[in-house]
């Protein structure tokens, strides 16, 4: 997976009845788009970092415009 500062991540959840979560990228920790990632989650706003798995999606910045 590759992200970069201004992709939004894309979680799915994997139980029924959760919904997905959504969030920005505002960091990364390698040069190449590598993880790990800082997100800021727009559920509540908070940062943290994410490590992705295989339920989550990455749409790059310029794909959003």
């Amino acid at each position: 997976m590759e992200a970069h500062v201004g992709d939004r991540i894309i979680v799915r959840s994997t139980h029924q009845g959760e919904p997905e979560r959504t969030g920005a990228v505002v960091e990364c920790a390698e040069p190449g788009g590598g993880p790990p990632y800082r997100v800021r989650w727009e559920s509540d706003g908070h940062t943290a970092l994410f490590y992705p798995a295989g339920t989550c999606t990455v749409v790059h910045e310029a794909a959003q415009g």
